[in-house]
């Protein structure tokens, strides 16, 4: 009999992800931990920390696996939460306008038998030079609040985006390669 899978997570991005390997989550569970940095934290440490943490913070069953992910943007040591308000994430655009940014997208799985397996993926992104216009336009769109860095690749700001290197499903909250990759090893059947 195949394993149950738990998504640690209520982001239907994430949802739909694991839907393009052809994966269903069995149940999803909202993990509730505190996701503040640590002070003086490196945000790949963070991101790392914050999805092996959502994995333990739910319950698991017999024969269950679960996933949980992080998906951190970064300049230099500097983390970007997620926008909470138009003006943060004003803050944010005009930081991340011109310049390249570091997308950590974090996944640990718990397998059956308990035992933790985590990757990170490194993504580059740059955002053209955004104007003042700009910047106003994507934040009346309403599709950054809530996102970390202020902004959602899956969106209109994939139009702001000049270059990037890495993984675009990483960007968007979910490396597929990385996950594949633990699944399998976790001995969740993915083809």
């Amino acid at each position: 009999m195949d394993p149950k899978l738990v998504l640690a997570s209520s982001s239907p991005r994430r949802r739909d992800l694991l839907a393009r390997l052809g994966v269903v989550p069995d149940r999803i569970a909202s993990p509730d931990i505190d996701e503040r940095p640590r002070k003086a934290e490196p945000p790949r440490v963070y991101a790392l920390r914050m999805a092996e943490e959502k994995a333990v913070a739910v319950a698991r069953g017999s024969g269950e696996i679960v996933i949980a992910g992080d998906t951190t943007v970064a300049v230099g040591r500097r983390i970007l939460q997620q926008a909470k308000n138009p003006e943060m994430q004003r803050g944010f655009l005009e930081l991340l306008s011109g310049r390249r940014h570091h997308v950590l997208s974090a996944v640990a799985v718990i397998d059956a038998q308990g035992r933790m397996r985590s990757r990170i993926c490194d993504s580059i992104v740059r955002f053209k030079r955004l104007g003042d216009d700009e910047i106003e336009s994507y934040i009346s769109c309403g599709e950054g609040l809530g996102k970390a860095g202020g902004y959602a690749i899956q969106g209109r700001a994939e139009a702001l985006i000049d270059w990037m290197a890495g993984s675009h499903s990483g960007v968007v909250g979910l490396p597929l390669y990385e996950t594949r990759a633990l699944l399998r090893s976790a001995g969740y059947p993915v083809d």
